[in-house]
């Protein structure tokens, strides 16, 4: 693969845009990234240090978010993909995802991807690689959605209703759609990708089949 690729993957909360985004990149052998658990990192620095978002914005500059040979998130050099998982940090993303100096950072770290990239998120598609050869747009309704994210907390041994489930995601989804800054949008080349009632066998089938068709 000669050409630097981009595939953009954006789309509502617990749709499994992480998962068919790793299934994909792993079918074309290239790097895939997750930006929503670097959004995650900065939710857990934030809650662990108590922070308000001005104090957050003042310490930006202290913050390291990367990704280690595993592509597990790193917070200053410390692994934490099992932490930013956790229901806590999933109530608090979102109002730190809003703020203009904490996306403004994570973007351009984004971009800086040297390689051919799958890249999922909120504004992969209309922001960060605005150019991207192929542009997917996920959702589900919300039940399922919520559904999914409740099956995968209690399969890790997290205390948590479905009624909980479900409320954190209807908030997520109009915070994700009305933020001032880089809302979640559907980029106009994009392709509507309902995954309601699929496997994630033909969700990649799909996938595939529109990758060589637009890149």
């Amino acid at each position: 693969m000669s050409e630097r690729v981009q595939i953009a993957i954006d789309g509502h909360s617990s749709t499994g845009k992480s998962t068919l985004a790793k299934a994909l990149a792993k079918y074309l052998n290239i790097l895939y990234l997750d930006s929503g658990a670097m959004y995650r990192a900065v939710a857990l620095y934030q809650m662990e240090h108590n922070l308000s978002d001005q104090d957050l914005i003042n310490r930006l500059e202290q913050l390291e978010v990367s990704f280690n040979a595993k592509n597990e998130i790193c917070l200053n050099g410390k692994m934490v993909e099992n932490e930013i998982r956790k229901m806590e940090v999933s109530n608090r993303v979102s109002g730190v995802a809003q703020i203009p100096e904490v996306r403004k950072k994570l973007v351009e770290l984004q971009q800086k991807v040297p390689q051919s990239v799958v890249m999922d998120g909120r504004d992969i598609g209309t922001v960060v690689f605005p150019k991207a050869q192929l542009k997917l747009f996920m959702t589900a309704s919300p039940e399922i959605r919520a559904e999914r994210r409740y099956n995968e907390l209690r399969s890790k041994g997290e205390e948590v209703s479905l009624k909980e489930v479900l409320e954190n995601i209807k908030t997520r989804d109009f915070q994700d759609e009305n933020r001032t800054t880089d809302p979640l949008r559907v980029a106009e080349d994009a392709v509507y990708f309902d995954n309601s009632d699929l496997s994630l066998d033909e969700q990649l089938h799909k996938a595939i089949q529109l990758y060589h068709e637009r890149a």
